[in-house]
């Protein structure tokens, strides 16, 4: 299920675990991996060499229009019809590949991948090549065939069909591309007063969506903003290494981890709104947790975001996302994250990216090969499985710490502990769905906040 009617808006939004699609979804693979050679062989290096797993890489099937609809419309799966694939089905209630049914068509799967041109390259598959328009919207390329039928690679830009749709020529397409990626990427993220940044940011997005569309502009935006938590978080530079020596990048992510002040949360909501994301769950743990979180979605670019703030009981039921949040004396666990290292839409970027694994493999990996632990899991469901890396520490400027102590929100030990041993900056997040499972561990969640909170680790120290 996706969204129910109720008046209560912890209630909008019930995820439950899919076992029947998941099993559609796995019988549909099968007799790639059991037919296909290069298959089988990438689905062994994923997991062995990434921790991912092949599953989690399907960006859809497209089948015979022969196939009988009753069997994937009673596992859940729903016809939603778009301009370039007029039959094809979703699951609407947990993350699964489309289904497209065309006529006369082989049976084919596609492998989502960050650069069809990296991938092709990693691998030097044998069928010819021919990666279509560099800049593209989306671009796919043929890599295996055999009796099971043939596989693609496709890299989307905030396209879902499979013919790209542009209204510009080429060469001023790719300029364009170029144009933004490299003004967001570039984006001035220090500010004297966050809305400043707000603005400017602002400013940025509007050029990129009146040149490219909004979906494209979104898919620009995030791939500038997981380059940046990226070169801030040693645990995701090993990952994105590993990953890019399979040639699939980040293809893999689930989440973007945003945490904000809260007199900033609204206008962050209105920024990302603006990149055609819509509001999706709220999140509260509880009386005792002091924070909650809206989750937000864009479909199109295949982006989802989970955005922290600190939150009173009294102002779950009102539309904070939207209405505003006015400051407070006291910081919780994520006002203080902002407060030392800056809004995470701003100077401190995103406070983490969570990307689905096999959960086990990953954390053998990266703690036996890599030196890299992985924290306590905070969910362990059969269907959800949900880990950081240990906390990429970060120094904290000696202005921001002179203000806490002067305002009485941190005390003289905390602020020298801070100056002396910095304070916890951002992870990676190891993350296992399965049953197709959407949804997010409340509890656990809640758990991982109170373990992460700076005071905490400064502490221990």
């Amino acid at each position: 299920m996706t969204a129910v009617q109720t008046a209560n808006p912890l209630e909008a939004f019930q995820w439950t675990p899919q076992p029947r699609a998941e099993a559609l979804v796995i019988g549909l693979l099968e007799p790639f991996l059991k037919q296909d050679p290069f298959v089988a062989e990438l689905a062994r290096r994923l997991k062995a060499e990434g921790g991912v797993r092949l599953v989690d890489m399907i960006d859809a099937f497209r089948l015979p229009d022969t196939e009988d609809v009753r069997k994937f419309e009673d596992a859940g799966y729903v016809f939603r019809p778009i301009p370039d694939l007029p039959n094809r089905y979703v699951h609407e209630g947990g993350i699964f590949p489309p289904i497209v049914l065309v006529c006369n068509s082989a049976r084919l799967l596609y492998l989502k991948v960050e650069s069809v041109v990296d991938f092709l390259m990693a691998w030097q598959t044998p069928l010819p090549t021919y990666a279509g328009w560099p800049m593209g919207a989306v671009r796919k390329e043929g890599v295996s065939k055999s009796a099971a039928g043939v596989v693609f690679i496709v890299e989307r830009h905030g396209h879902r069909g499979f013919a790209s749709e542009l209204s510009l020529p080429q060469a001023d397409l790719a300029l364009n591309v170029l144009k933004h990626s490299e003004r967001f990427r570039l984006r001035r993220r220090l500010f004297e007063d966050p809305s400043d940044g707000f603005g400017a940011a602002d400013e940025l997005i509007d050029e990129a969506i009146k040149d490219l569309g909004r979906d494209r502009a979104c898919d620009l935006f995030f791939a500038a903003e997981r380059e940046y938590w990226q070169r801030r978080n040693r645990a995701a530079q090993v990952q994105k290494a590993r990953q890019d020596k399979l040639g699939i990048g980040w293809a893999n992510h689930d989440h973007h981890t945003y945490r904000s002040s809260r007199e900033n949360f609204a206008r962050m909501i209105g920024v990302f709104e603006k990149l055609g994301f819509h509001c999706r769950e709220r999140f509260y743990a509880g009386h005792q947790a002091g924070w909650g979180a809206q989750v937000l979605e864009q479909p199109n670019a295949g982006v989802v975001i989970f955005a922290d703030v600190d939150l009173s009981p009294d102002e779950l039921m009102g539309d904070f996302s939207h209405d505003g949040l006015a400051p407070r004396d006291s910081l919780g666990t994520v006002g203080l994250w902002c407060a030392l290292h800056g809004e995470a839409f701003l100077e401190a970027g995103m406070h983490h990216l969570e990307c689905q694994f096999d959960f086990e493999a990953l954390k053998r990996q990266l703690e036996e090969q890599e030196n890299v632990k992985v924290m306590k899991p905070f969910t362990d469901f059969p269907y959800l499985r949900q880990a950081f890396t240990e906390g990429e520490i970060w120094p904290v400027r000696p202005k921001r710490i002179d203000r806490l102590l002067k305002e009485g929100r941190i005390t003289v030990e905390q602020a020298r502990q801070f100056r002396e041993h910095g304070a916890l900056g951002s992870h990676l997040e190891n993350l296992e769905r399965n049953q197709g499972f959407k949804g997010f561990n409340q509890t656990g969640v809640s758990e991982i906040i109170a373990r992460t909170d700076p005071r905490a680790h400064a502490a221990q120290h």
